[in-house]
């Protein structure tokens, strides 16, 4: 055996399709390929079932765990983990440092493939619902491992295996040969800044696609087909672009009717809403028609509730221009207005049949702008992704900050990859979905307390402090990562502290959130980076620390 790395690991769910993707890769790079659970049946000289039944899962773990350190320390290839190999802490020390790809499923197409696999103890009885626990128990953890994510819910192994090589290509291009793609039977890796789009897939009632890339005028069209008339409703900013959009519709047989909203937040009212009713009417929009949001977030807030609303529900179909909306408004089905008493609480939830990321729109957009749409970024590295941190981390920042970077490509991906996850399995708010406000309960109170004068993104960045500095204060998180905050934050040059001197006006603000359950505050905190939690009803004294903390 070599003593070099191995060049990949996967992770993942029983059914993810770790096997097959990993032969594939293993082709593509000419290397060899070996599943831990193969090597652990060769040790124990019995099948892995045999030993769950006469030896326990404990045993089996420990041996597990000892043939994967030693396979991360021998094999030179593809090596495949068993899916509950990563609950070993020494297992996920050892595998810092390599390139862990996440092979990502949903619940059906896994038990599908599951129930062609042969014996699995773990999912004995009561399957899907085994598969549901497994899957809330794990994904944290293969989250937190992972330096690539990548879906295999319904679709060829292939394409997975070169979307891995590509992902991989784009870190660090001589890790994958120039002939690689070539030998699944796909194009060869397109050269840095020019790799095509990725789609993330997201769950629910009505599944869609979020594209991310490059030149993406043709995915618009794509998702307006078999639509008489389109609504284009776009900020002033994003004009140009909007007009184009329209031209190419019109060129494809889609009658595109343009209508500019206000700036920002004064777009969201129900007056700006009640003009858009009047223009479909005026231009006589039936069910098959669709509204296309061409803009930030403000822009697709309206455009949904508008769309949500039009004969109780016609396609939307947004392409946000933000980095903000891109890694969070955008995507989800959560539209809405604003009123005197606080922000969105008027809306609906109406799912998009697309969202088209085109990067091309963030090399126009002031660098002020996304900065604070990095702010959603950093969110999701502290909620559910650590590997976003560790790259704002790695050059300090710059990268993050460079709209035509790979760097700041695979940010928004991965940010996009956990919003995904987590508005496919919660939709409507009911549990997980609520991860999503961490920073916002206080970065609300400051938008609202300010008269929005603030960015969104800016005013959560100081929301996290206070809610890492509120976990502090009620013995939950470690000094370190509430450094870590203002660290990464400050690398961004966001803003981690608030100069206004107005707790009363705050505190009445945040009693104001959505989240506020029978008159108790709700935050959602950390216990660790990808540990959150609710604090609910947080002493006086505690909220008081975290905002002397955050004072300027």
């Amino acid at each position: 055996m070599s003593t070099s790395r191995p060049r990949l690991v996967l992770v993942g769910l029983p059914g993810a399709g770790k096997t097959t993707v990993g032969g594939l890769l293993a082709e593509a790079l000419g290397v060899d390929f070996v599943d831990s659970d193969q090597l652990v049946e060769r040790a124990a000289g019995t099948t892995v079932p045999e030993m769950f039944r006469t030896e326990g899962e404990a045993r089996f773990r420990e041996l597990e765990h000892e043939t994967v350190v030693r396979a991360l320390a021998e094999h030179d290839g593809v090596l495949a983990l068993g899916g509950g190999a990563v609950l070993h802490p020494g297992t996920q020390e050892a595998l810092r440092g390599h390139t862990v790809v996440l092979l990502d499923v949903l619940p059906e197409p896994a038990l599908a493939r599951v129930a062609l696999s042969g014996d699995r103890p773990l999912l004995a009885g009561d399957p899907a619902g085994r598969f549901a626990a497994l899957r809330r128990d794990r994904l944290p953890i293969y989250e937190r491992v992972a330096t690539v994510t990548v879906s295999t819910s319904d679709r060829r192994p292939e394409d997975v295996a070169a979307e891995v090589l590509r992902a991989v290509a784009r870190s660090d291009s001589s890790a994958v040969p120039e002939d690689a793609l070539q030998r699944l039977g796909t194009e060869p890796a397109s050269p840095s800044g020019t790799a095509g789009p990725t789609r993330i897939p997201v769950a629910g009632p009505s599944s869609y696609d979020v594209v991310v890339g490059r030149g993406l005028d043709e995915e618009v069209v794509r998702l307006t087909d078999g639509a008489a008339r389109a609504l284009v409703l776009h900020a002033r900013a994003t004009e140009q672009l909007a007009r184009r959009l329209a031209d190419t519709l019109r060129a494809n047989g889609v009658e595109s009717v343009l209508r500019h909203l206000p700036d920002a937040e004064e777009a969201k009212t129900l007056d700006v809403v009640a003009d858009c009713w009047e223009l479909l009417g005026e231009q006589r929009f039936g069910r098959e028609d669709v509204v296309v949001a061409v803009g930030g977030g403000a822009t697709t807030d309206v455009a949904g509730f508008v769309a949500a609303t039009w004969l109780r529900g016609v396609r939307l179909v947004n392409v946000p221009t933000t980095l903000l909306g891109m890694v969070d408004a955008a995507l989800g089905g959560k539209t809405g207005i604003n009123t005197v008493h606080g922000k969105n609480l008027v809306g609906s939830f109406h799912l998009p049949v697309g969202v088209v990321c085109d990067l091309d729109a963030l090399s126009t957009l002031p660098a002020a702008d996304l900065r604070a749409g990095l702010a959603e970024v950093v969110k999701c590295g502290f909620i559910a992704d650590e590997r976003i941190l560790r790259l704002v981390e790695a050059d300090g920042g710059l990268g993050a900050q460079d709209p035509r970077s790979d760097v700041l490509r695979e940010l928004v991906e991965r940010a996009v990859a956990v919003k995904a996850r987590v508005v496919g399995d919660d939709l409507r708010e009911a549990g997980l979905r609520e991860i999503l406000n961490y920073g916002h309960t206080f970065g609300h109170a400051i938008e609202r307390t300010e008269g929005y004068s603030w960015r969104h993104g800016d005013a959560v960045a100081v929301g996290m402090v206070f809610a890492a500095e509120l976990a502090r204060a009620a013995g939950i998180l470690a000094d370190s990562v509430v450094a870590r905050h203002r660290a990464v934050l400050g690398l961004l040059e966001l803003p981690t502290t608030y100069a206004g001197g107005r707790w009363a006006e705050l505190y009445e603000a945040m009693t104001h959130d959505k989240k506020v359950r029978g008159n108790a505050l709700r935050f959602v905190v950390l216990e660790d980076v990808a540990r959150t939690t609710v604090l609910r009803a947080p002493a006086a004294e505690h909220l008081e620390a975290a905002y002397a903390a955050v004072l300027g």
